[in-house]
């Protein structure tokens, strides 16, 4: 008799998930792969693989574009994008949808109601975060970038469906998991941007960080080199690859650099002249009347200009 009832207790399940859940499967794995394509392209071009990517919005809910979301100090964590732990954990829900679609009989259904609860933290998670940065957004950077807006869109989105395709026997559990995992979230994203923002208040509100390394002979001989040639470095206060660039050169050789602040609310903003040369990344470089954006090698620009001086390490 017990036997007899589970075997119809799991058709049951079974028939179910194959009706009720399978197309929000789908609906999910579409919506991952978008989310995968989003987080993907904006972590290849930080890291140089796409030479461009196109994100200016103006109109778009006021977002002025990505670049100075991007590449603002919330824009990276230990050292890599923020963008690939977004695709990061795109790819895993994609997998957590799709793997069950995939699989028979037992399989099917056991590890079918197990994705749907990592599903489900998991979008919580993200939603959570996504909340975090859209008010590092609106707060911290004022500024916005469509390809945000949309990952924060499809994280909400996912969390729905995750709610409504899994069968979820016994609700109090559900809503106390997803209390725990949004609240540990909330704290530690909170936490982060905090962190992450205090430098930068340091500095003053317009104003870049201080180059903190020492100028060597040669860094310092490279910039005067670069001045004299007319080169310049069109820079944002809040730019992270800025201030990397800063201190490849050091302290006493930037000084003598000619570096243009595009920024509307930074210090000496030039920021007519940006638009009117069409600066989309920071830091970019005009050299010898073309522009090249990015953080550059010394010795890239050195021969660029074919700098003669000291060797450069």
């Amino acid at each position: 008799m017990t036997s007899s009832r589970l075997s119809e207790r799991l058709a049951g399940q079974r028939r179910r998930g194959d009706s009720g859940s399978k197309w929000i499967r789908v609906v999910m794995a579409v919506l991952a792969t978008i989310g995968v394509i989003d987080t993907g392209s904006i972590t290849l071009k930080k890291w140089g693989v796409l030479a461009s990517l196109s994100c200016s919005s103006e109109g778009f809910f006021g977002c002025n574009g990505c670049e100075k979301v991007l590449s603002s100090a919330w824009g990276s964590v230990a050292g890599q994008p923020l963008s690939l732990f977004g695709f990061l954990a795109y790819g895993a829900m994609l997998l957590m949808a799709v793997v069950p679609l995939v699989l028979q009989g037992e399989a099917r259904l056991s590890l079918g109601q197990r994705s749907w609860w990592g599903l489900f933290l998991l979008s919580t998670g993200m939603t959570v975060f996504s909340g975090v940065l859209l008010g590092v957004m609106a707060f911290g950077i004022r500024d916005c970038c469509p390809f945000c807006i949309l990952s924060a869109a499809l994280s909400t989105a996912l969390f729905v469906f995750s709610l409504i395709g899994g069968e979820w026997e016994d609700r109090g559990q559900l809503v106390f998991r997803g209390v725990i995992v949004a609240l540990l979230v909330g704290v530690i994203g909170l936490g982060w941007a905090a962190s992450v923002g205090q430098p930068a208040a340091e500095t003053g509100r317009g104003v870049p960080p201080p180059v903190r390394a020492e100028s060597t002979p040669a860094t310092i001989a490279l910039a005067e080199q670069l001045t004299a040639k007319g080169a310049v470095m069109y820079s944002a206060y809040w730019c992270p690859h800025c201030h990397e660039q800063k201190e490849l050169f050091g302290r006493e050789a930037t000084e003598k650099l000619t570096v243009i602040e595009c920024a509307p609310d930074g210090r000496g903003s030039q920021h007519e002249l940006c638009e009117s040369k069409k600066i989309e990344g920071y830091p970019t470089w005009e050299i010898n009347g073309k522009l090249d954006s990015g953080v550059k090698p010394l010795a890239r620009l050195a021969a660029l200009i074919g700098y003669k001086g000291p060797a450069l390490n």
